[in-house]
């Protein structure tokens, strides 16, 4: 048997709840062992994203991320938490973290209020709402606008929009309709306790409900600076375990600012590399 280093990191929490953002694990290695291992670990885990690092060169890591169900092309909390890891370890002699992933080159550092992360922004163009998408979200409204997402993990993505946030807030969605579909879903509005709020739906990539999604924030970002006029915005995801953060687009990129408590550390215990 062989013993990984491993870390669960809450990332995106909320200061001021406890058991808030997004829980993701860690996994240091030397080398990646065979994909069977890297997804039988993140099965085991349970955790909408594993992040698996593997050291490249001075303050440098390969990084990938897996559901438990397959294998991503990116992943924002889980970077979050990678960064947070290895920052706080002693791991990095510079000021910041840098990644070699399936999006190309991630950063995360040290912010003024938190860890600081850079992501590729996620284009959009304008799309169709759908009965069965509408009746599988639950929703009390009809969206104001729907958009079609570029595929970053295979699946389909939409965004819907909707008027407010109590409609985000009490949607009910049913997850094995979802599933059905075929397509995950960012379901967003102004915000009364942000300056946006959100919930994410990704049955297509193995998750039900996600809950403070970096990788949608990378299309959030762009949509809402335009819409409100604002380069610097809150956010907040506000499904059944709620977190925050801010967003700032620009370039092409989205730099997230937002917190990534350490809620246990330890080792796993995994049979010899296959």
């Amino acid at each position: 048997m062989t013993k990984l280093p491993y870390f669960e990191i809450h990332s995106f929490a909320d200061p001021d709840m406890p058991f808030s953002g997004n829980p993701a694990g860690v996994c240091l290695m030397d080398a990646f062992p065979g994909d069977a291992v890297l997804a039988g670990i993140a099965n085991s885990n349970n955790l909408s994203e594993t992040a698996f690092l593997v050291p490249r060169e001075t303050d440098v890591w390969d990084l990938r991320w897996f559901t438990p169900t397959v294998e991503v092309d990116l992943c924002g909390h889980a970077t979050l938490a990678a960064g947070a890891v290895v920052l706080e370890n002693g791991a990095v002699r510079g000021d910041t973290a840098h990644f070699e992933t399936r999006s190309g080159r991630l950063s995360v550092g040290r912010g003024e209020t938190g860890f600081t992360m850079d992501l590729p922004q996620i284009g959009f163009t304008a799309g169709e709402a759908d009965s069965a998408t509408a009746a599988a979200l639950g929703l009390a409204g009809a969206p104001v606008d729907v958009f079609d997402i570029e595929r970053i993990h295979g699946a389909r993505y939409q965004m819907w929009v909707v008027e407010n946030e109590a409609l985000v807030r009490e949607a009910r969605p049913d997850h094995g309709r979802l599933r059905e579909v075929g397509k995950n879903v960012i379901l967003t509005a102004p915000g009364t306790s942000a300056d946006f709020v959100s919930r994410f739906f990704a049955p297509a990539s193995g998750v039900d409900e996600d809950p403070v999604t970096g990788s949608a924030h990378c299309t959030l970002a762009p949509y809402w600076a335009d819409r409100l006029g604002k380069p610097r915005m809150t956010a907040r995801q506000i499904g059944p375990r709620p977190g925050c953060l801010e967003v700032e687009p620009a370039a092409g990129r989205v730099t997230f600012t937002g917190h990534a408590p350490r809620y246990l550390d330890g080792s796993i215990a995994v049979a010899a590399a296959q």
